[in-house]
């Protein structure tokens, strides 16, 4: 049982921490038992040092006792200073609404408990725009783009791009682009699943991206993707399904069979402790004895029966049907809000459906009336993509040429009566790309690895990444400009280096930027636990992020406008 000191906190971090020590006669627990988890015995067998590590955040920041429950302090942005007055002096023609208490924060969480997988994000992403009026177009068809349209298509149902046209576009005018992916790390069944030991069921499973894989342990887990149906007249068709009830476990080895692991650390071996149970055989046996026959020939020996039964339970269909599928080990665990004054959320997949989401609000939010896109003389686009976390090389991912290919199609759809010279490579370098992917928020038991000057805060705004060696895209005119943005709307950012002794991550900035010479920003959402089979980051930050990205759709223009480089 975890019990906490009975005294106050004494961290002078602005992350509050509460210390755990061990059990007196004064002490007493920290939650009620059937609200505990199981994510502090995670944290306890991987770093055992429990005197510094091993510290729950439970609340953000200081508060008085005048304090309102509804009041956040920590958002009291000065808009009247004397800095944004004078930003706001120089872009008179910037008019843009991102400014008061319009929360997306329910909307996101809806979003991530729909999205267990990138086909399921890309599906619900798919049903916003089209509720808000978008036109799907396919890849495979002829496009016919108008003025004033709106539009999306998608590729392999994992990657979805949509965009919208401003009414004053002429030929050779930019794209402002928010790219981000909807892929996460997590486990994938194998093609060949079905694995059974000592009366145990087990699954096949492999590691896809590189995820904090003993947090997969001891969880409520399930399977969810996509599955092709071959019905008896021959018909095939595509379909997503998602077990909401938890059918899978990988249990950890009890500490009395291994009594080392809290001082030599959780070391599990990917290809034999990561197989989660399914069934025990005697029950497996008893319930699909008669199944082995009417199983189509390729599963026969691939899966287990009884889990072709759940999935054909689930779609509504007949076991034979299920021709093949492509699942992802996923958390039952819903999202939601927590922390002490419901300040954080708490979810699997935040990177970087996070970004994904506030993307697709801010493009929604800024062309869903007409008037929208009346003054507008660019083109508003939003490129989700699939595989970054294994590095983007695929037909879906952002190392395919994709977003390019639409781009042209767009300036040639637009441009057909007056063909001019260039008028897509001159559309390129009038364009600019935001690649919105999440960022390392500094964390209070661990910042000896963040740089002593670049450690961005959860609930301080979106995080600008530099990096001299061009793992980040973003130079001094990029984050210039995505930052002055962000000035004349009075919304806060924050920098991020990584230490000069750390190797430091990449995201599809640099894929992009290098695809076709687009100007680039790599930014993102501060969260913490990332690649964590639950992560957390800030309320505040979220709202901030989608104000920013909203904002940038809206003022950009103007503010590109006034600075020449290449002259």
């Amino acid at each position: 049982m975890l019990l906490l000191r009975a005294r106050p906190p004494t961290s002078t971090h602005p992350m509050q921490r509460l210390d755990i020590g061990k059990a007196t006669p004064y002490l007493y627990p920290l939650v009620p038992s059937h609200h505990r988890t199981s994510s502090f015995s995670n944290n306890l067998i991987t770093r055992p040092r429990y005197s510094r590590s091993f510290c729950p955040v439970i609340y953000q920041t200081k508060c008085t006792r005048s304090s309102s429950i509804t009041e956040r302090p920590w958002t009291r942005l000065n808009h009247r200073s004397s800095f944004h007055a004078k930003a706001q002096a120089q872009y008179p023609e910037v008019t843009a609404n991102v400014e008061g208490s319009v929360s997306i924060v329910d909307g996101l969480v809806d979003f991530l408990n729909e999205s267990w997988t990138q086909f399921h994000a890309t599906a619900e992403a798919k049903r916003l725009l089209l509720e808000a009026g978008f036109i799907q177009l396919r890849e495979q068809d002829e496009w016919d783009v108008q003025p004033g349209g709106r539009y999306f298509f998608t590729r392999n149902m994992s990657c979805i791009i949509a965009f919208a046209v401003g009414e004053k576009y002429v030929a050779g005018k930019g794209f402002h682009v928010i790219a981000a992916h909807t892929d996460s790390p997590c486990p994938k069944l194998k093609p060949v699943s079905a694995t059974s030991k000592l009366g145990f069921l087990t699954v096949n499973v492999q590691p896809y991206g590189a995820g904090l894989w003993h947090t997969w342990f001891d969880r409520d887990l399930s399977v969810a993707g996509r599955v092709i149906l071959k019905t008896s007249d021959g018909s095939l068709s595509h379909k997503l399904v998602k077990v909401k009830r938890p059918i899978l476990r990988i249990p950890t080895l009890a500490i009395h069979l291994d009594r080392s692991v809290n001082t030599d650390g959780f070391k599990p071996n990917l290809e034999t402790h990561f197989m989660p149970v399914l069934a025990s055989q005697i029950k497996a046996d008893l319930c699909c004895a008669s199944d082995e026959n009417i199983l189509p020939p390729y599963a026969r020996k691939s899966h287990h029966p009884l889990l072709l039964q759940v999935l054909a339970d689930e779609l509504g269909c007949d076991i034979e049907e299920i021709a093949d599928f492509e699942l992802n080990v996923c958390d039952t665990q819903p999202s939601c809000l927590g922390g002490a004054r419901n300040e954080f959320i708490y979810s699997g997949r935040l990177d970087n459906l996070a970004s994904s989401f506030c993307a697709l609000r801010a493009l929604l939010d800024t062309c869903s009336h007409s008037a929208d896109l009346s003054n507008a003389s660019c083109i508003r686009m939003v490129s989700l993509f699939d595989n970054e976390e294994v590095g983007s090389n695929s037909a879906q991912g952002a190392g395919a040429p994709t977003m390019f290919q639409a781009m042209k199609r767009i300036t040639k759809c637009l441009s057909h009566r007056f063909p001019e010279e260039g008028v897509f490579e001159r559309a390129i370098q009038k364009s600019f790309l935001v690649s919105a992917d999440m960022a390392h928020g500094v964390h209070p038991n661990y910042s000896e690895k963040y740089e002593d000057h670049h450690q961005p805060k959860l609930q301080k705004g979106i995080v600008v990444k530099h990096n001299a060696n061009q793992r980040y895209a973003t130079n001094t005119v990029t984050s210039f400009l995505f930052k002055e943005v962000a000035n004349i709307n009075h919304l806060p950012t924050q920098d991020f280096v990584v230490r000069n002794d750390m190797g430091c991550g990449s995201t599809i900035g640099p894929i992009l930027a290098a695809g076709v010479g687009i100007r680039t920003v790599d930014c993102g959402i501060p969260q913490l636990s990332m690649h964590s089979v639950r992560e957390m980051c800030g309320v505040e930050d979220v709202n901030i992020a989608y104000k920013h990205f909203k904002a940038f759709y809206q003022t950009f223009s103007a503010v590109d406008d006034k600075l020449s480089v290449d002259i």
